[in-house]
């Protein structure tokens, strides 16, 4: 994939500005504060339709304006040529491919993928299991859209499960209503579990030699938590087995008023030398991990997907040593697109430099090197 044309209007401290990229590698220079990362999470948020950086999407508005739009012209991995846009207000998000609006955003999703790279990223391992499911849905999303439409099925089932569940007279609770709103969430359940297996395994494939290609050492897997375990999905009983826990549980949720069981509570965790990250590793160590998650994800995209994504990565070479810049720079393939956002050019080799293209950023206006 190529990113051909970005177009901004009010998006954070941006007002307007135009980018016509030529070179595969483009890097934005800027002091802290100033817009570089904004762009980047501009690309990002044209890709996922949502920022990795705020949970309030209103934030993208450019202070005192009414509305953001982000625009982009892209070439896939077989040169068709695509426009997309998004332009949100307060009354919501309008999505668009080749300029034709699109009503659901899983038939948006998954025709421009990126990986992004930055500090922010050690949180998928120290943060809570919440944070790490967030990661795998945004990044399947992004792998295949129906997995947005299952995800969206699954939510709404759980959460009619669960207003059913905080009914106040229970005398009135439908057990047969219930039992069929259970039997529906435990097919969404063992789709999601499937499909979230099958994803890591294949992030496993190729996450060893990842981490010693930047590293240099050690064995680093990663491990899927789930309430269904990875050999039981080939037990032609499994739905009955879970319908029974699900059982067991009932009085229990009826107590809680909440559904106790399910993907929705599910977890993922990276083990380097088959000790748990989060708990026996130093936060180099954890970074490295990240990174090479991340590195194996586009490995997956490559192999699996037959698409190279576009890379940003946002300030983390301040956090290396030049042996490991040099190491994940290497790794990117010569036809992969990056983007890269630094404090400090001096971050930046020689080498790197000459094939690039420089943008200076400040106070949200951006200027080309010449």
């Amino acid at each position: 994939m190529f990113l051909k044309k970005l177009e901004l209007n009010n998006f954070r401290n941006i007002s307007k500005v135009s980018f016509s990229f030529d070179k595969s590698i483009n890097i934005f220079i800027g002091n802290n504060a100033q817009g570089k990362t904004n762009i980047l999470e501009s690309i990002y948020f044209l890709a996922i339709t949502k920022s990795h950086r705020t949970h309030n999407e209103l934030n993208l508005i450019k202070s005192g304006e009414l509305y953001t739009k982000v625009s982009g012209v892209f070439t896939n991995d077989i040169e068709d040529v695509h426009t997309l846009s998004i332009l949100l207000n307060v009354k919501g998000k309008k999505v668009t491919v080749d300029n034709i609006v699109q009503k659901k955003i899983s038939n948006y999703l998954s025709r421009l993928n990126v990986i992004m790279f930055c500090p922010d990223d050690l949180e998928i391992i120290k943060g809570s299991p919440s944070v790490r499911r967030k990661f795998l849905n945004i990044e399947l999303s992004q792998f295949r859209n129906d997995y947005v439409l299952l995800l969206k099925e699954y939510n709404i089932l759980l959460k009619q499960r669960n207003e059913y569940l905080k009914q106040k007279n229970n005398a009135k609770f439908d057990r047969t209503y219930f039992n069929i709103l259970t039997d529906k969430l435990v097919n969404k359940n063992i789709e999601i579990v499937k499909i979230r297996y099958e994803f890591l395994n294949k992030i496993n494939m190729y996450l060893e030699d990842v981490f010693n290609a930047i590293a240099g050492f050690g064995t680093l897997k990663i491990k899927y938590k789930s309430f269904i375990n990875e050999e039981d999905l080939k037990d032609d009983n499994l739905k009955n087995l879970i319908l029974n826990r699900y059982n067991d549980l009932f009085m229990n949720e009826l107590l809680q008023k909440t559904t106790l069981l399910g993907c929705h509570k599910d977890d993922f965790k990276m083990y380097l030398n088959n000790l748990d990250v989060t708990e026996f590793c130093s936060q180099g160590q954890q970074r490295l991990s990240i990174l090479s998650l991340k590195l194996a994800e586009i490995e997956v995209f490559i192999n699996e997907k037959k698409t190279k994504p576009i890379i940003l990565l946002d300030d983390i070479f301040s956090e290396l040593d030049d042996i490991k810049k040099n190491n994940i720079i290497n790794y990117f393939k010569k036809d992969i697109q990056i983007f890269i956002t630094t404090t400090d050019i001096k971050d930046i080799s020689k080498e790197l430099k000459e094939k690039s293209d420089i943008y200076i950023v400040n106070n949200g206006m951006v200027s080309k090197e010449e």
